[in-house]
């Protein structure tokens, strides 16, 4: 059957790739509040039922639905910012489920990644953004099922990451032309990913091209 072959190799084929190339095609096409409704709940039912594609082997499938959701938390519409803030926090859940409660290591790593990106695609950041945040941890705080495991903590963290990353940046659009500001804000955002060592190296090598551009080479 179909879903035997989309499970193949723990989801991680070709059929499971244009199954779910397709259904982010509805998002990356301008589509209306109410198409949209049923956009996101046709990939809460995806992730459900094919949760390995997401949290297994290569991240490029999470790193995708992250940045197309992440994208909608800043539609102005805010009904679509309500439902894909919903979906973004079920999708944590779902990580944290599939991790035996552990951690959501990998939608916090793609979903900074996605952030990163999308403040040089799309200039987010704004308060249709922020209010999306809010949402994301005001069902954090309300998940009764949640409340005796380390979850809400983990979404609160995550939360205070992006807008960490969000203040140092536009920070550094400030400092554009003062490069020991910008070098600066730069290390301390690398310092605060000490422990995620992907995105620590990500800023370091930000740095490292700044100095390389301005010739301070024993920098």
């Amino acid at each position: 059957t179909l879903q035997r072959q989309l499970q193949q190799s723990d989801c991680q084929n070709a059929l499971m790739k244009k199954v779910f190339d397709t259904h982010m095609l509805f998002l990356q096409i301008n589509q209306s509040a109410a198409a949209l409704k049923h956009v996101f709940a046709a990939l809460r039912l995806f992730v459900g039922k094919f949760p390995s594609a997401f949290f297994q082997g290569q991240a490029d499938l999470c790193g995708s639905l992250c940045y197309e959701i992440l994208k909608c938390c800043n539609h102005r519409s805010r009904s679509t910012q309500t439902e894909a803030s919903a979906l973004l926090y079920f999708f944590m859940r779902k990580n944290f489920e599939f991790n035996k409660q552990k951690s959501i290591v990998r939608s916090h790593l793609q979903l900074i990644k996605a952030v990163s990106q999308l403040i040089a695609d799309a200039g987010i950041g704004g308060s249709r953004f922020q209010h999306s945040l809010a949402i994301i941890n005001n069902f954090a705080n309300g998940d009764k099922q949640m409340k005796n495991v380390n979850f809400p903590a983990e979404v609160k963290d995550l939360t205070k990451r992006i807008r960490t990353v969000l203040m140092a940046t536009a920070q550094m659009k400030e400092h554009e032309k003062d490069p020991e500001m910008l070098v600066d804000l730069q290390y301390s955002l690398a310092n605060s990913y000490a422990s995620t060592p992907e995105l620590r190296r990500t800023w370091l090598e930000s740095m490292a091209k700044i100095h390389a551009r301005n010739g301070d080479l024993s920098e």
